[in-house]
């Protein structure tokens, strides 16, 4: 049997050295978001726990404020 090698992935905020995750800065909000506006797992994105938990809470902060839609509708 062969093993598929996985590559690990590091947190993109902890290698930048960004502590706090702005819920205005869209770049960033982008990187954790699907194209169908849904909130990336960590294993996808590669961010570490504590990254990740901020991240989410800034997406969630964004869509509150109207920054970044709910869903993406399909038609």
């Amino acid at each position: 049997m062969s093993k598929i090698k996985q590559t690990e992935k590091h947190c993109y905020f902890c290698q930048k050295g960004i502590d706090n995750i702005d819920y205005k800065d869209l770049d960033l909000i982008k990187r954790g978001i699907s194209s169908f506006e849904r909130i990336l797992p960590a294993k996808k994105t590669g961010t570490c726990a504590r990254h990740q938990r901020k991240l989410a809470k800034a997406i969630k902060r964004a869509r509150f404020m109207a920054l970044v839609p709910f869903v993406k509708r399909v038609k």
